[in-house]
């Protein structure tokens, strides 16, 4: 069964490396979508897959990257045409918004 999940992290998750944690991460597991930074200081992530897959790869970035500490997650369902701002790419890391 396919899934598509709209997730953001709070934390320490902006200038150690966790996008690009993310962003290695999905493209080693398979998974489609983006991450990008938000002004706020979260990090945003669209991810799209099987939903064992898409479960397994937000739980993976709960835990973060070695420099990265997660204080906060919030998951929700997200649409076709939020997964569609990736592009043409498979998964993307995208400008900050």
């Amino acid at each position: 069964m396919s899934a598509i999940r709209h997730v953001l992290f709070r934390g320490r998750v902006q200038g150690v490396g966790f996008r690009a944690f993310v962003a290695d991460e999905a493209v080693r597991m398979g998974v489609g979508g983006f991450v990008r930074n938000r002004r706020d200081g979260t990090v945003e992530a669209v991810f799209a897959g099987d939903e064992k897959i898409v479960e397994a790869i937000v739980a993976l970035c709960r835990k973060g990257s070695y420099a990265s500490r997660v204080d906060g997650v919030e998951v929700r369902d997200a649409s076709a045409e939020e997964l569609a701002l990736r592009g043409g790419e498979k998964f993307a890391v995208l400008p900050t918004v």
